[in-house]
């Protein structure tokens, strides 16, 4: 594969979320013919209409003094709902199957706050971890040794010896370019390191098992505010794209992402990935540090934190499945990486054709020239089925985030790949409620702005280049 950007201007080969197999085979050596020889597995089937799904009457909803009682939890979504589009009963009905099929309750009193693009995260994140009175928690897919990741990892390094105490979780995989000087100069200082996954099997403690890839990127601190969605610790974060700005298109663009803040009983939830995740890799226990503080309400938003894993029970796969077969009105998608399995893409299909509005925004631009024509193999027969198709243009995207009927909304760290959904750690919040949902769809109204949409008419055009370059990376697609 050509490193670089296809379709528009080059960017410089580094580590992509998305696997990448000339860096895979780079980082794993021999090991990726074990990748290749390997039996394919398989996502679930998750049947909406299938009543059996749903075992209670109604949601479980936490809030800072627990989970309420059935009777308050109902009366709270009838609440939020009294006069919206969809109905507290929709609405209700949703949250029941999505919880009886992902295990996850819904969690209320949280405030969350959308961040876009680099510096807006970074300087978000920066101002907690420099805030910082007891710990500091990171799980990232990349953390690059470039001026943004050396700010990222000194500040960090300072809040160490200030007393804070630092545990970091990096990928093996996505960090393979990053000098492991940079790394033990933080190990040095006092601060828990732990390399998911080691490229190199005499470093594991465990079975070897190079497919499966630590994606999630998570911060929290002292317990009670906490990040996620797609931003690694990387100079490609170091400018904005062209979203809500007024520079020019030949000025420097920066990736284009989707990250959150949350504040609020949430936080303790992605607090329990975190400890989850290290204890999964045999980690030493880190020394107590008020990782789980008194709760308190921050806000009105009713979230639910999911986190999926390989061989687990594929939580955030269902999610996505059951919020598109259940969509009424809007379904709404920007997609870095889109290599969807069969099911997905069928209820993509089923959704346009029964009437709703399913549009997905998709890269113009990428990092990944295997994903990318992976991606437009699927564009003919979702066109077919009224699906409408957006190119992302001049900034890389790399966010990932739905919203569905503007009232169920999700941002994280999972493509619409199977890569993400079977492979990968992963983990998304998905919010419920109109507030949030309208500001998810100005946000994707904005990338429309940015977008070239694909008509049937364009893609019949296209060339024959460009044809067998997407029958090949369709030959892959269950790898990327």
């Amino acid at each position: 594969m050509k490193p670089g950007a296809a379709g528009g201007r080059q960017a410089p080969f580094r580590a992509s979320c998305a696997i990448n197999f000339k860096r895979l085979i780079h980082a794993i050596g021999a090991g990726c013919a074990i990748l290749l020889t390997t039996a394919c597995a398989s996502l679930p089937e998750v049947p909406y209409r299938d009543d059996a799904l749903i075992s209670v009457a109604s949601p479980t909803v936490a809030n800072a003094q627990g989970d309420m009682r059935p009777a308050k939890s109902n009366a709270l979504i009838a609440r939020r709902w009294h006069g919206a589009r969809i109905s507290h009963a929709d609405v209700r009905e949703v949250a029941v199957r999505e919880e009886a099929a992902t295990g996850s309750s819904l969690i209320t009193g949280n405030k969350v706050t959308l961040l876009y693009d680099g510096p807006q995260t970074m300087a978000a994140m920066i101002e907690a971890i420099s805030n910082a009175r007891h710990h500091i928690h990171l799980e990232t897919y990349i953390f690059d040794q470039d001026d943004l990741g050396m700010k990222f990892a000194d500040l960090l390094i300072a809040r160490q010896r200030a007393g804070v105490q630092v545990a970091i979780t990096y990928d093996s995989v996505g960090t393979f370019g990053t000098p492991q000087a940079f790394f033990d100069k933080m190990r040095d200082a006092g601060i828990h390191l732990l390399a998911f996954n080691p490229v190199n099997p005499l470093k594991l403690i465990g079975p070897w098992l190079p497919n499966n890839r630590d994606h999630r990127k998570i911060l929290i601190v002292d317990g009670s505010v906490g990040f996620t969605g797609g931003v690694n610790i990387s100079g490609d974060y170091s400018t904005s794209s062209l979203f809500r700005s007024s520079a020019r298109r030949d000025e420097k663009v920066g990736w284009r992402d989707t990250h959150i803040k949350i504040e609020g009983p949430a936080v303790a939830a992605l607090q329990t990935v975190f400890l989850e995740s290290r204890a999964s890799q045999n980690a030493p226990d880190l020394p107590d540090r008020m990782f789980f503080p008194p709760q308190i309400e921050a806000g009105d938003k009713l979230v639910r934190v999911l986190a999926s894993e390989p061989g687990g029970d594929h939580e955030i796969y269902k999610a996505y499945m059951l919020a598109i077969e259940g969509a009424q009105h809007t379904v709404h998608i920007t997609s870095a990486y889109f290599v969807p399995d069969a099911q997905i893409l069928q209820a993509l299909n089923a959704a346009a054709r029964r009437g709703v509005d399913v549009r997905i925004i998709l890269p113009g631009v990428t990092d990944s020239s295997l994903v990318f024509h992976a991606a437009r193999s699927y564009y003919a027969e979702m066109l077919e089925s009224g699906i409408r198709i957006y190119q992302l243009q001049v900034a890389i995207l790399h966010a990932k985030t739905a919203v569905v009927d503007k009232m169920w909304s999700t941002v994280g760290s999972t493509n619409i790949d199977t890569r993400s959904f079977l492979h990968n750690s992963e983990i998304n919040l998905v919010v419920m409620g109109e507030e949030f949902g309208a500001a998810m769809e100005a946000a994707f109204t904005e990338d429309l702005r940015n977008s070239v949409e694909i008509t049937p008419g364009k893609w019949q055009r296209r060339g024959t280049g460009d044809r067998l370059k997407e029958w090949a990376a369709r030959q892959l697609a269950y790898w990327l």
